[in-house]
C-alpha cells in the first residue's frame, strides 16, 4: 500500500476591501485617473472638487518688515522715540504761543519767589568777627546788603573772594547761620615790618603782602624798618637777619635793600654792615663772633665789607683815618 501522504491545498489570500478613507486614496491611484477624487468626511456631503488651501508661509515683504521690528535699536526706538517725539511736538505746538510762554514763565517766577521769600530762608543782618572797627566798616561798604535778604540772592563765594581782596585781610569765611545771621569770620594781617619807599611808609606782613599804609614811622617804632626797591620781596630774610643781630639791641636802625641783590645793616653812629648776596645771615654771624671778641663794632669803624667772604674788609670813619694818618706821619718825622 502506499502511504498516505498529506497535501496542503494552497492557502489564496485575498485582499479585503479597503472601507473609508483609505478606499478614497486607493481610487484616488488606480488606472481610473479620469475619475476626481473623492473626501469622504464622516456625516458630511462629498465635495465633488478639492478645496485650495491658502499658503502659510508670509510674503517677502512681510518677512523683511518682521525682521526689520526684531532690530534692537528699531525696537528701542518704537518704545521710546515715538512717545519723546510725540511728547516734543506736541509741546511745541503748545509753547507755539508767546502769551502760553509768557504765562507759564509767570507762573513758575511766582512758585520762585513765594518759595525764596519763606521766613526760613531770608537773612536779617550781618555779623562780623576777627575784624577791627576800621576793618568792619570797609567790609560792610565793599559788601552792601539790604536786608531782609533771601539766602537765595546771596553769592557768599562771591562776597569771600570781596572780602579777601582786601589787604588787611589774610582770609575769611562767609556762611549763613541759623537765625537768619550772615556771619562773617576774618583772620587780620599782622604788621611784622615797616618798609620806607618814596611814596611812604607801609606796614607788611610776614610773606611781604601790603597790610595798611603808616603814617609815620613813629607809630610802629617796635616794628624792625627795612628800606629800598625790592625789600618788600625779601622780608623773610630780612625777619632772619634781624633775629641774628638781636645781640645788638638798640643800634640796629634797619636794613637797605642794595641794587635789589643784597642787603645793608645799618647801625648807629653811621656804621654800616655791607652783606653778601649768598647766605648773608651766616656773614653776620662771623661779624658779631669778631664784634664779642675784639668789640669790632665799638671802635671807629665806619663799615665792615662782608661781600667778600675770603676777605672781609673794614672802612675806619673819616675822623679815625685822619687821626691814624697825623699819627703816622709824626711818628715818621721821630717826634
Amino acid at each position: 500500500m502506499r502511504p498516505l501522504i498529506a497535501t496542503r491545498a494552497p492557502v489564496i489570500h485575498r485582499a479585503k476591501p479597503l472601507a473609508g478613507p483609505d478606499a478614497d486614496f486607493e481610487s484616488a491611484g488606480s488606472e481610473n485617473s479620469d475619475v476626481q477624487p473623492v473626501l469622504r468626511l464622516r456625516g458630511a456631503k462629498v465635495f465633488a472638487r478639492t478645496a485650495r488651501r491658502s499658503d502659510p508661509a508670509p510674503s517677502r515683504l512681510s518677512y523683511r518688515f518682521q525682521r526689520w521690528m526684531l532690530t534692537p535699536g528699531i525696537r528701542l526706538g518704537v518704545k521710546l522715540g515715538v512717545p519723546i517725539c510725540a511728547i516734543a511736538a506736541a509741546a511745541g505746538l503748545y509753547f507755539a504761543s508767546e502769551d502760553r510762554r509768557e504765562a507759564v514763565s509767570a507762573y513758575i517766577a511766582d512758585i520762585r519767589t513765594s518759595i525764596q521769600e519763606r521766613p526760613e530762608f531770608m537773612v536779617n543782618l550781618m555779623a562780623i568777627d576777627g575784624a577791627g572797627t576800621g576793618l568792619a566798616d570797609d567790609i560792610r561798604e565793599i559788601v552792601p546788603l539790604d536786608f531782609p535778604i533771601s539766602s537765595w540772592d546771596l553769592d557768599v563765594e562771591q562776597m569771600r573772594d570781596t572780602i579777601t581782596g582786601l589787604d588787611p585781610v589774610k582770609s575769611a569765611t562767609v556762611r549763613i547761620r541759623p537765625g537768619g545771621i550772615l556771619q562773617v569770620d576774618v583772620i587780620e594781617r599782622q604788621p611784622v615790618i615797616v618798609w620806607r619807599t618814596r611814596d611812604g611808609v607801609e606796614l607788611l606782613d610776614e610773606t611781604g603782602v601790603h597790610v595798611d599804609q603808616a603814617v609815620s614811622r613813629k607809630d610802629h617804632v617796635d616794628l624792625p624798618l627795612v628800606a629800598g626797591t625790592g625789600a618788600d620781596q625779601h622780608v623773610s630774610e630780612a625777619l632772619q637777619i634781624f633775629t641774628t643781630a638781636r645781640s645788638l639791641g638798640d643800634r640796629v636802625r634797619g636794613l637797605v635793600r642794595v641794587g635789589e641783590r643784597r642787603w645793608d645793616l645799618v647801625l648807629d653812629r653811621g656804621q654800616r654792615i655791607m652783606l653778601p648776596v649768598e647766605r648773608p645771615v651766616r656773614a653776620l654771624e662771623r661779624v658779631l663772633a669778631v664784634n664779642e671778641v675784639q668789640d669790632l663794632l665799638e671802635r671807629d669803624v665806619a663799615v665792615v665789607d662782608m661781600r667778600l667772604g675770603q676777605r672781609p674788609t673794614i672802612r675806619m670813619t673819616k675822623a679815625a683815618s685822619e687821626d691814624w694818618w697825623n699819627t703816622k706821619v709824626t711818628v715818621g718825622n721821630g717826634q
